[in-house]
This record gives structure tokens, C-alpha cells and sequence, in this order.
């Protein structure tokens, strides 16, 4: 099997470039979407769609409610998985990793850079717990609104993100007659190792 070692930043460059693609292309509506795979300490799997909100050569970020279902998965288990699609491009970019919190720096500024309707629903917002009804959280949103009527709305300590730092990432395009291509990125102590695998 081909085997190379490759600069540290060549799959962050090839995402960087197919990412773009998906952002160009008018008919992809959310080209930040990605799946994202928590799971227990029991090994009980979730996943749901998130927002890739940013990525450099150390990994992929996105922000939530720490007291939510992820939020408390994530806690147990550092070990996560992310999974983008752009069926138009016939592409797939698929992720295995570590998480890490982001700084609070980070945290704060991408806090600052949502709309203030963004803001209120993050602080009322009691994430993936049960509500009576759905005026419970329609009230609730009219109280945050009140309480930071005329001042700025700094971030919850219950929200922030996580980085995945990634130890695999594997690039598939489409084929004909399911005769697809895929290339592995594995991250070694020496750097990327990459490999070409059956479809």
C-alpha cells in the first residue's frame, strides 16, 4: 500500500480548499454542518448536527451549552468523531479525535460576534433538559430579554466550545458504480502519514 509522510498542514490545506468549494457553491444551504459523534463511558454513541465555527492546523472548533447532552458526553469522554457531506461535490470529510476546551479568550469572542437574539436564547436556553410546554422557554426568553434590556450580554459560563484535535482524517469523493476515492490522514509523532484505502 502507498505510503507517505506529508507536512503537518497538508490535510488542514485540503480541507481549507474543499471547505471553500462547499461555501461557493450556492446550492449547499449550511456548508459548516457537521455530524458529531459523542458517546458515554459505557460506550453509548450519540450524534447530532453542529457548526464548524472554526478550524487551523491544531483542529476543528464549535460551540454549545456545557450542561447539555453533548456537553456532559464530552466531559466523560474525550474521544469524538465529526463527519461533513457535500452531496453536490460528491465529498465527505470524516474526523476522529480528542476534544479540547477553547480558550476563554476564544469563547468570548465568538460569543460577541452572535446577534443579540443569539445571545438571549443561549442564556435561556436550559439545553436538552425536559419543559412543561413550549411557553416555559418563550417566557423564560422574555426574561433574559429584560433583564439585558439596554446593556451588552456577556457569555453564560455555562456555554463555550470545544477544539477536536484530530487524529485521523480521511477524504472521500464520490466514483462511479460506488468505485469511490479515499485517502487517510493519520497524525504519528513524526507527523501525517497518508494512505489511499478501498472504497
Amino acid at each position: 500500500m502507498n505510503q507517505n509522510k506529508v507536512n503537518h498542514n497538508i490535510p488542514f490545506e485540503l480541507f481549507e480548499k474543499w471547505f471553500n468549494e462547499a461555501k461557493n457553491n450556492s446550492q449547499i444551504i449550511e456548508p459548516s454542518a457537521m455530524c458529531l459523534a459523542t458517546s458515554t463511558l459505557d460506550n453509548k454513541p450519540s450524534a447530532r448536527m453542529v457548526l464548524l465555527k472554526k478550524f487551523d492546523d491544531r483542529g476543528f472548533c464549535f460551540y454549545t451549552n456545557l450542561t447539555s447532552r453533548k456537553g456532559h458526553e464530552l466531559r466523560q469522554n474525550l474521544n469524538v468523531a465529526l463527519c461533513f457531506y457535500w452531496g453536490i461535490l460528491g465529498r465527505q470529510v470524516r474526523v476522529e479525535g480528542e476534544i479540547e476546551p477553547v480558550s476563554v479568550l476564544e469563547a468570548d469572542e465568538y460569543f460577541a460576534s452572535r446577534r443579540r437574539e443569539s445571545k438571549i436564547g443561549a442564556w435561556a436556553s436550559k439545553q436538552s433538559q425536559k419543559m412543561e410546554n413550549w411557553q416555559e422557554f418563550e417566557n423564560r426568553i422574555k426574561e433574559i430579554t429584560e433583564q439585558f434590556e439596554n446593556q451588552e450580554i456577556a457569555r453564560p459560563v455555562f456555554w463555550s466550545g470545544f477544539r477536536v484535535k484530530p487524529r485521523a482524517i480521511e477524504f472521500w469523493e464520490e466514483g462511479d458504480f460506488r468505485i469511490h476515492h479515499r485517502h487517510l490522514y493519520e497524525k504519528t509523532i513524526e507527523g501525517w502519514i497518508i494512505n489511499e484505502i478501498y472504497p
